[in-house]
Parts: structure tokens; sequence; C-alpha cells
């Protein structure tokens, strides 16, 4: 397999490199492409950065993209023209009917319809704030019948990337060097830094606003969890109440689910669910410190709701930037390689 990784300077980039390393991938050659900046750069253990043009996107079997839905849309198709499926994370094709959005453990099958004549040769990674809900909804979806849920996320500064992460770990020794301001001044403290990344201070701070307001002022973050969970789950008649709150951890999406089903459920019925399913632990306590840097979705507070016998209360935690974005998109690109042999 001959796999071109377009975005691989940036944050998810390099970790799509790592994981394909990790999994040994089995690649004959992987080149790396980014902007023109970094075109011509030499990318230790992988040769020279390639610019995007209609020469050097010839000829790969797989594109794994990480580079935002402007670059995927303006060379995606261009990739596929020159004979390679491609496996995009941004959020440019995930609405598109002829393209399917894959989650490795929940939907494999859908992958079919990338390389089938009504599809484009394009699979999509989902937001990565609906990837970590997707096992647990899943497994618990195929037992009880999910009709419904109410989604509150904690999301961490790296879903937006390493600008995101930057501006945290800028912020925090000067918002918090005063702990006296903190407690008694907090609006004096906030106004230390000028956020840029996102709309408030975020350094000791919860920001409930993030992503671009838009149906009935929900944002456009919150909507991708209505619509992805409906297409990934194949419940286009899912009710989903989302709500979508930056929170200063460095990596790692936390979401608490309230999950309604079709037919009574018990908590010892859905921990036995959901501790069969693959890629997914049950904890007690999750927390997004200690999920950063694993493949695997934690899952804890797991309990049954206090006044309705058929709704689930549970927590979900996840790394986003792993199985939110990189491991994804590799295991993605497994499944590809292994329907293209």
């Amino acid at each position: 397999m001959r796999v071109a990784v377009v975005g691989a300077t940036g944050a998810v980039g390099q970790l799509l490199l790592k994981t394909l390393e990790r999994r040994g991938f089995a690649a004959s050659e992987i080149v790396p492409f980014a902007s023109e900046r970094s075109a011509g750069k030499e990318l230790p253990g992988y040769g020279v950065i390639q610019p995007l043009t209609d020469e050097t996107v010839q000829g790969f079997d797989i594109a794994l993209f990480s580079a935002g839905g402007s670059t995927s849309k303006a060379w995606a198709e261009k990739f596929v023209a020159g004979g390679a499926t491609v496996v995009d994370n941004s959020s440019a094709w995930r609405k598109d009917e002829r393209v399917p959005l894959v989650v490795s453990e929940v939907n494999p099958e859908a992958i079919a319809l990338a390389t089938s004549a009504e599809g484009r040769g394009i699979v999509s990674n989902p937001n990565c704030t609906t990837m970590v809900i997707m096992l647990p909804l899943k497994a618990l979806h195929d037992r009880f019948g999910l009709v419904s849920m109410v989604a509150t996320s904690y999301q961490a500064a790296g879903g937006a990337g390493q600008s995101g992460i930057d501006e945290l770990a800028q912020q925090v020794p000067v918002v918090g060097a005063d702990v006296e301001q903190l407690v008694h001044e907090g609006a004096a403290a906030a106004g230390k830094v000028t956020p840029s990344t996102f709309v408030k201070t975020l350094a000791y701070n919860v920001v409930p606003m993030l992503g671009t307001v838009g149906e009935k002022g929900y944002t456009d973050e919150e909507l991708k969890m209505r619509d992805e969970s409906r297409k990934i789950l194949g419940i286009p008649e899912l009710t989903v109440s989302p709500t979508c709150v930056r929170v200063p951890v460095m990596v790692g999406h936390s979401i608490e689910v309230r999950a309604t089903f079709e037919n009574e459920v018990t908590r010892d019925e859905a921990i036995a669910v959901l501790d069969a399913f693959p890629n997914l632990t049950v904890q007690d306590v999750p927390t997004p410190l200690e999920a950063a840097g694993l493949d695997e979705t934690f899952v804890g507070r797991v309990r049954e709701d206090l006044s309705d016998p058929k709704s689930l209360n549970l927590f979900v935690v996840g790394d986003n930037l792993l199985k939110g974005a990189a491991l994804n998109t590799v295991q993605l690109a497994e499944l590809v390689a292994s329907a293209r042999v």
C-alpha cells in the first residue's frame, strides 16, 4: 500500500504517522503532505514533505486527510481520481449521503459504500466529541433500543488543535499567579490574557460556547453531535439535546449522557453490555487526564435514572486526538486496506 498523509505536520497528522507505525500498517511507502510553508522540508523517517499539486497526488492506494475541511474539499476527489481511497478527518464530507461516516467498532460494514459505484471513494471520520460516545451508545442500543439522549460535553483544549493546547498552557501561569484574585476578582484574573482560539479565557474557567452559533442557538459542534450520531448509529429519528462546553483540560473529551431506550434498563445489565464491547473499558470514575494517550474509550458513573426506568445516566471519556481522530482514521484505513486486497 502506498499511503499519503495530508496535514502531516499538524497535531493529528503527527499522531497519524505514529499510529500507522505503532499498529504496523502494511505500507510500502508513506508520503507526508503539508502546506506550502512546510513543503520541501525533511520530515525525519518519511523524507521530503510534498506540496499538494495535480502531479504529486497521483498513484496512492490510501490517503489520510487531517488538514481542515477546505483542503479536503479541494483535494480529496483528486486523490480519488488518482487511484486512492480517502479517509478524511474533517467535517467536509460527513453529511454527504455518498460518503460513509464510520467508527471502526460500531459500523464497519458502512465502509463498503466508499468503494462502491454509489460512493465517492471517501470515508469520513466523525467529530471527536461524537466519537467518544459512539462505542457505549452502540453497545446499549443493540440491547435496549436507543430513542433519545441528552448529552453535555466537557471538551479539552486540544479539541481545537495545537493552538488550543498552546493557548491554555500560556494562560495557566498568568491567570493562576494570584490565587486571591482568582477567588475575589475573577473578571480581573480572566482579563490578564487575551483569548484567540477560545471565546473566553479558558484557564481556571469553563466556557459554555464552542463552535459557530446556528440553528435555534445551537452551535455547529452541538449539531454535529445530533446529526453524526443519527448517521453512525442508523437511527435517523434519534432525539438529541446537546450542549458543548470547553474545559481547562489539555487532551481528553468527557461527555455526560442521559440515554433513553425503548425497553427498561438496569445498571447491572448495562454494565455487562458495556464491559463486553470491544475497546470500551468500564471504570468507577473515568477522567480525561488518565485517558490521555490511551486507545480505549472509558465509561463510568453508570446509573439508573431516578425517575424513568427506560433511562440511564453515564459518563464517557476518551482521548480526542487518538480515538477521536488519529486512531479511528488508521483503523478505517486498515478496513479499507482489507477490502482492497
